[in-house]
């Protein structure tokens, strides 16, 4: 057996060990004499995708993912929580060999491939299984009593890219604590983005002092406050509100058949802005959209409103844990604007560059196959000539 499915299939292995102790949704640390050295193959190397012993090994990590992806966000995240950091320094091989994925490993499709492609579940579920989630370490996030601020336990900011609030205490570092990163966007932009978790009780005012510090134009809420649990807590007004040293305003409610839009002004100071925050709300717990449309129209929207809007920070975009509808959003959001401008797309580079700013973005196999889905109907759209 050659070298690259001998590491593969000691790969699989390991993360179906470590799938074993997981017990009532909580992680448990695997053996410490446990070691693995994965060895990519270099980039000019053919796949080793197409190799028997590969798709068996693909195969058992995929129905293992697929079993776990309709159940709750924190046993779905907690079943690789711990795996694969990228965030310096890196001492091991695993760790090395997740950063040598996430900034390398691409695939461009045309406008025919992703046609091609799109249906062909058992490659893409395949090629998802593949990529890194790079979860931070709670050991590495060195900030005392983290955990009262994090909706999962699981689910924590990758510490290169995440959002640090200003604070009035140098002592207090939880008060500069929040779970958001920042994600990079079309081309590499920085700060283009902003994936957070849904605002908890304790966390509302943070979620205001964040979007006042970062200058966002645009909100975009992708969760019910409720799906069978609570996903996130109300923390706009009905009219007014105060938020810490924020203040909220709502100028104007429209209500679409999927999602409604508010138009907010904030105020700080002496100064004041203004901000659309979006709340769709047609996306299924635990499942994918049976339709990609409502989600393009949400996102040219929302484009227009970025584009438009006098703040030029970055768009902020949260769910219930800020990785998998959040994923999905923004990575359609790029693979658009790489279709449009380029007509190609490269939605495995996109994950993996969209991971290496916040671990697990794009959550399930299911959605990973979604979005090539909403950007098969895109680029349908960009052929008859309809694109807005």
């Amino acid at each position: 057996m050659k070298n690259f499915e001998f590491d593969f299939i000691f790969q699989v292995l390991y993360r179906l060990k470590e799938k074993a102790h997981i017990s009532d949704g909580q992680l448990k640390a695997p053996p410490r004499d446990l070691h693995l050295t994965l060895t990519l193959p270099p980039k000019s190397a053919p796949s080793p995708r197409g190799t028997r012993a590969n798709w068996i090994a693909q195969a058992n990590l995929s129905s293992v993912l697929r079993r776990g992806s309709n159940v709750s966000l924190v046993l779905d995240m907690s079943a690789l929580g711990s795996l694969d950091p990228l965030d310096p320094p890196i001492s091991t091989p695993r760790g090395s060999a997740t950063r040598e994925y996430l900034t390398s490993a691409g695939r461009p499709l045309t406008r025919p491939q992703l046609r091609g492609v799109v249906n062909n579940t058992h490659a893409l579920h395949a090629q998802f299984t593949e990529i890194p989630m790079n979860f931070t370490d709670p050991k590495d996030l060195d900030v005392p009593n983290h955990g009262t601020k994090n909706r999962y336990k699981t689910i924590l900011p990758n510490l290169h890219s995440r959002v640090v609030l200003k604070s009035k205490s140098c002592t207090d570092r939880l008060s500069s604590y929040i779970n958001a990163n920042y994600i990079r966007g079309y081309l590499g932009e920085e700060k283009a983005f902003i994936a957070t978790q849904g605002p908890m009780v304790n966390t509302v005012n943070d979620f205001w002092q964040m979007a006042w510090q970062e200058e966002s134009p645009v909100i975009v809420m992708i969760t019910k406050l409720k799906e069978k649990n609570e996903k996130c807590v109300l923390y706009w007004p009905e009219k007014r509100g105060i938020y810490g040293s924020v203040e909220v305003l709502v100028n104007t409610v429209t209500e679409c058949e999927h999602y409604t839009i508010r138009s907010l002004a904030l105020k700080c100071g002496n100064q004041t802005r203004t901000l659309q925050h979006y709340w769709y709300t047609s996306w299924p717990d635990h499942k994918t959209p049976d339709s990609a449309l409502p989600l393009l129209e949400l996102m040219s929207e929302v484009e227009t409103d970025r584009r438009n809007g006098a703040a030029l920070g970055p768009v902020i975009v949260h769910c219930s844990a800020g990785i998998g509808r959040t994923g999905c959003f923004i990575a359609t959001t790029i693979g658009c604007r790489q279709l449009k401008t380029g007509g190609a797309v490269d939605v495995l580079g996109i994950t993996c560059q969209l991971r290496a700013d916040r671990g697990g973005m794009i959550q399930t196999a299911e959605q990973y196959q979604f979005v090539h889905h909403a950007l098969s109907l895109y680029e349908a759209q960009l052929s008859a000539g309809t694109d807005q």
